[in-house]
């Protein structure tokens, strides 16, 4: 996604409020979903901090690597026509079958009812949509980004 010159002044105002961030640190931009609805509630959630972690096939980023998640990486996450809304920072991630990601993780998404049951029914139709468009076959062993994620800005008002 293109760094619009909204996208740079909230990453500017971010690194503003927080010197301990360079503002020519490299950061991604990107939102949640593939719907407009998908990106506005998973957003949502992220703000009332009752979401802390993200899924992603690692299969995505083999042609363009540069927009891989990884450890201590800064995001600006937008709304899907592309208006900031946060600024995260990936504090784990682990690829594990699509099979092995665990009820703590499915809980951190944050997503449904938080169970494992739901993250699975969900995960499993986004995935294998996602399959078709970048032509890899869906399997419950495909590899899953299990991306962990501090919300930095705005903070977060939702009680600790």
């Amino acid at each position: 996604m293109n760094k619009s010159n909204s996208v740079e002044k909230f990453w500017r105002e971010f690194c503003a409020k927080n010197q301990d961030v360079n503002a020519d640190e490299p950061y991604q931009v990107w939102y949640f979903g593939l719907r407009s609805e998908d990106a506005a509630e998973l957003c949502n959630l992220v703000l009332q901090g009752k979401k802390t972690a993200t899924a992603s096939l690692p299969w995505e980023y083999e042609d363009k690597p540069d927009d891989a998640p990884f450890v201590g990486g800064f995001s600006v996450v937008t709304n899907y026509e592309g208006v900031p809304q946060c600024v995260l920072k990936t504090i784990e991630l682990r690829v594990v079958p699509f099979n092995e990601v665990d009820e703590n993780f499915a809980f951190d998404e944050g997503e449904g009812d938080q169970s494992l049951d739901y993250w699975r029914a969900v995960h499993w139709d986004y995935f294998s949509r996602r399959c078709i468009e970048i032509r890899r076959e869906p399997s419950s062993t495909m590899p899953i980004n299990c991306e962990r994620f501090e919300l930095l800005y705005p903070k977060s008002s939702a009680p600790k």
